[in-house]
């Protein structure tokens, strides 16, 4: 899909050295799903602690590994 937009050079031109990405649309791409996935990881964390998965995670820690 093409797309006109008005960024700012100096930020794109640092995104890219920071990520050392040598094209903008890769740049912006990569900045696009790093922002997807910030958001999905933030909507993962309302459910910290409130899962019950039954595991025992004592047993776990403790067990040793017999090979």
């Amino acid at each position: 899909m093409r797309t006109t937009l008005d960024l700012p050079e100096d930020l794109i031109n640092e995104a890219m050295k920071a990520t050392h990405i040598n094209t903008k649309t890769k740049v912006i791409i990569t900045a696009l799903e790093d922002l997807v996935r910030k958001s999905k990881i933030s909507d993962l964390k309302k459910f910290k602690g409130k899962v019950d998965l039954g595991i025992d995670m004592n047993a776990i820690r403790d067990r040793q590994c017999r090979y």
